[in-house]
């Protein structure tokens, strides 16, 4: 999953609901883990979106209510769109304007 100053999900898993959950727990203290990004280790962090339905799922897995297998189970069913975020300026420095969608 990591890959030098890339952190990627191609598809929702257990250790990517880990990693999005450390990263919106104010109580998560461990900002060195491999598996929180608060401290910016990653330049760029891209994975499945955590919309409503699966930030409701994280918050049972963190609470004990869901097991992984079921946490699983529900994020195979679900369809989901990527999101891809840039935490640094080193991240930004890659980003290239490609086009107009309006010209005015």
């Amino acid at each position: 999953m990591e890959n030098g100053g890339k952190k990627n999900a191609e598809k929702p898993s257990v250790e990517w609901a880990v990693f999005i959950n450390n990263n919106r727990n104010r109580k998560f203290v461990d900002i060195s883990s491999p598996e929180c990004n608060t401290d910016n280790k990653y330049d760029v962090v891209s994975g499945p979106v955590a919309n409503d339905t699966v930030g409701l799922l994280i918050r049972q897995f963190s609470r004990g209510t869901i097991d992984a297998e079921y946490l699983k189970r529900e994020f195979d069913f679900g369809k989901l769109t990527n999101q891809c975020t840039f935490h640094t300026e080193k991240a930004l420095r890659y980003l290239k304007k490609v086009g107009v969608k309006y010209d005015r």
